[in-house]
């Protein structure tokens, strides 16, 4: 036999001696997962840190707003994020930001005014899943209407130092 005629027949049986492991292997596992399946061991914390719910520390007025440090400090150089939740009936007053910072609706309507002007019947509803940004130097305010049957949940990011500052109703920094 010449090489190519081995080479040819080699292939051959070891393709043959594969197919028939194959033909008498036991069939895969689904590794597929409903979620009425048990859960499954909790991630190592050394690959993936996580705070579950019941544990995030919230500060501040309970029944006005709250905040929740998730990592960095508004404060500090850096990268953050904070969750703010407003409860009805509370708001800021016109102010602005020295730094853009991007802002996330997780639940309940953000209400929200980029007028000189507290009056809350200008603002506008966020709802949950609203994206929006606060442009550096840019007035606006924000808070959750009375009558609101939930909490505003806002995701807040940005990189600090952030300062904020009150306006006057010419927008004037006061």
């Amino acid at each position: 036999m010449n090489f190519f005629a081995k080479a040819i027949s080699s292939v051959a049986v070891v393709a043959c001696l594969g197919a028939a492991d194959l033909a008498f292997a036991a069939p895969a596992e689904s590794t597929s997962a409903t979620a009425s399946d048990p859960e499954g061991a909790p991630p190592d914390p050394g690959h993936v840190p996580f705070v579950l719910p019941k544990d995030i520390k919230w500060i501040g007025t309970p029944g006005k707003q709250e905040t929740a440090f998730l990592y960095g400090n508004p404060d500090k150089a850096g990268p953050y994020a904070v969750l703010y939740k407003w409860y009805p009936g509370a708001f800021s007053h016109p102010h602005f930001h020295d730094r853009t910072r991007w802002i996330y609706v997780v639940s309940g309507t953000w209400w929200v005014s980029s007028s000189n002007t507290y009056d809350e019947k200008l603002t506008f509803p966020f709802h949950a899943g609203t994206f929006s940004t606060d442009v550096a130097n840019t007035v606006h305010w924000d808070g959750n209407r009375a009558g609101e049957q939930e909490n505003a949940v806002i995701l807040l990011a940005g990189i600090g130092p952030v300062k904020t500052i009150q306006v006057d109703e010419q927008g004037r920094p006061q």
